[in-house]
């Protein structure tokens, strides 16, 4: 499993580089779960973090196609190797498709090489919006490289409140069906690893658990090895 870190500044980043992220994921806590950050803090936090891919997030989204397609681009343009969109109020397969479907082209268009991450939220029930789990095949239609999970509300819940384990074994055996990566966050934390590893996402994405517990404090060196070191265990 790959340890995605989100940090917010460029401090943290290059913490994240030195704590050994194996992806750095720039995005802005302050506009929501997927919240999009600066162009210019992509740039910046890109330099910083060397040889380290850098992820960007561009948004919770709600049924905008072009204006996701042009903020995805603009996440290419900057420097991010995978964008990341959030279907926070998107409802049906239908508007899923073109959401991805364009997206997939502004940033494959760019450079065939950027990989597009399909984000659904594992409390979709209590935010009213699409399953997480209609996101393989449609995110296989569409062209994106990975399929994910995160909270879509930030209250401290851990994305193993709202799914059971088999559950999420059973999402990403299926995004692997439709080849498809997987990606797990939302509130994960260190007593998670042994589940993470049985489940057996690609990647894992955390904020809060190397901040101390607190997503809104600063991440903290130690615990992102401490972390690096228990997924590297496990």
């Amino acid at each position: 499993m790959k340890l995605l870190v989100s940090p917010i500044n460029v401090e943290e980043a290059k913490i994240s580089r030195l704590g050994g992220a194996d992806i750095i994921d720039v995005k802005n806590p302050k506009e929501g779960s997927l919240g999009a950050n600066f162009p210019w803090m992509i740039k910046a936090v890109k330099q910083v973090a060397e040889n380290v891919p850098v992820s960007a997030t561009i948004g919770d989204f709600n049924y905008k196609p072009g204006t996701a397609s042009l903020a995805a681009l603009g996440a290419a343009v900057a420097g991010a190797e995978y964008i990341k969109v959030g279907l926070y109020d998107i409802r049906t397969k239908e508007q899923a498709f073109d959401m991805l479907v364009n997206i997939v082209r502004a940033v494959k268009d760019y450079d065939k090489n950027k990989k597009v991450v399909a984000s659904g939220y594992s409390d979709y029930r209590r935010i009213n919006s699409i399953s997480p789990f209609e996101l393989p095949e449609v995110g296989e239609k569409a062209g994106v490289d990975v399929v994910m999970m995160d909270t879509g509300i930030k209250d401290g819940r851990s994305t193993f409140e709202f799914l059971k384990e088999q559950e999420l074994t059973d999402f990403v055996k299926d995004a692997r069906k439709h080849g498809l990566m997987t990606a797990l966050a939302g509130t994960i934390k260190f007593e998670d690893v042994a589940a993470l590893k049985r489940i057996s996402p690609d990647i894992i994405g955390v904020r809060g658990c190397v901040c101390g517990g607190d997503r809104n404090s600063s991440i903290k060196l130690e615990l992102v090895k401490k972390l690096k070191t228990e997924i590297n265990r496990a």
